[in-house]
């Protein structure tokens, strides 16, 4: 990956990585941990990617080996969605969207745990197929709810996309039965991980 390359990997090296870590200073020092939030979150939109370089520069330091993807993969069953990602509207469209979205993301995370034990394997991807398929209900739950045209349309756009990621998914596990290549899994299960925290980044721009 090139220098400060926006990719779905280093998009989530903030919300899965970093934010948990600040949020563990925040107990301590409010302030602080809120201005440096401020910042990481100023530099990450300014030049994306620069987390990604930071943490991976700091690996290569210590010289040890990390599969970024997998790795961040198996965080993200571990920690909490963060604020950006979850609808602050009290109906229940918008609370169920919040549940099916975590959902989602948590069944992803134990991919890496399972990826080799193909029962096992099989049967997430089976809880995969209708967790997808309970966001996308839940998303046109919500769609009615969101007053333009304009953000109805953001809406669809971002759904159209989470079923282009989707599809692509599901065609790289038939590749990973064929050949055996689980990073291509673990890179598409973080592509669907970005773009459920894109529906949610559309969902409260539009509708909170």
């Amino acid at each position: 990956m090139k220098m400060g390359e926006d990719t779905p990997v280093s998009a989530l090296v903030l919300p899965i990585l970093v934010g948990p870590i600040l949020e563990k200073l925040e107990r301590k020092d409010l302030t602080a941990a809120q201005t440096l939030k401020s910042a990481v979150s100023k530099v990450e939109n300014t030049h994306p990617g620069f987390l990604y370089d930071l943490v991976m520069g700091l690996v290569k330091q210590a010289d040890l080996s990390v599969n970024m993807a997998e790795s961040l993969l198996k965080l993200q069953g571990s920690v909490p969605d963060c604020e950006e990602f979850k609808s602050n509207r009290h109906e229940d469209a918008f609370q169920e969207l919040n549940k099916k979205s975590s959902s989602l993301k948590r069944i992803l995370s134990r991919i890496p745990d399972e990826i080799n034990d193909r029962k096992t394997f099989l049967e997430t991807i089976k809880e995969i197929a209708s967790a997808i398929k309970k966001l996308l209900d839940a998303v046109n739950e919500v769609s009615g709810y969101i007053p333009s045209p304009s953000g109805k349309q953001a809406l669809d756009q971002r759904k159209r996309e989470f079923v282009k990621y989707s599809k692509r998914f599901s065609n790289t596990l038939k590749d990973f039965f064929r050949e055996g290549q689980s990073q291509a899994v673990f890179l598409s299960a973080i592509c669907l991980i970005h773009q459920t925290n894109l529906i949610m980044i559309t969902v409260k721009h539009k509708c909170d």
